[in-house]
């Protein structure tokens, strides 16, 4: 399953009716909007890339729509595949395994894989 926010842009004359015509075409779900900047926000859902797209491309073609954007996506299988990535990574660096290392000898930098340790590689 994949679920993306679109950004459509209309004219504020024409923001009842497109949203209006939004919310019937079970193409998406209205969330909210500003009629005086002529944005409107939607979701749309689908199994799949292609499926998302199809429904995007429907929007975009919409009369009244200047502009139908897709800002953020989320994809079902990428995150199975990244949660599978977290569960067989080591969760404690491997430098802070090691008695050899003395914490105040760690420059930390956000990162621990970005560390800056003096006579340690």
């Amino acid at each position: 399953m994949n679920i993306s926010s679109i950004v459509v842009q209309v004219l504020p004359k024409d923001y009842d009716k497109l949203t209006q015509l939004l919310k019937d075409s079970e193409l998406c779900d209205y969330h909210f909007g500003d009629k005086e900047k002529g944005k409107i926000i939607i979701t749309i859902e689908g199994k799949d890339v292609s499926e998302e797209i199809e429904k995007l491309v429907k929007i975009q073609q919409m009369p009244r729509v200047i502009a139908a954007d897709m800002m953020q996506t989320y994809q079902e299988d990428m995150l199975d595949e990244e949660i599978n990535k977290l569960n067989e990574s080591d969760l404690v660096p491997e430098l802070l395994q090691r008695d050899d290392v003395d914490a105040k000898d760690v420059v930390y930098h956000g990162d621990l894989k970005k560390k800056n340790i003096p006579g340690i590689v």
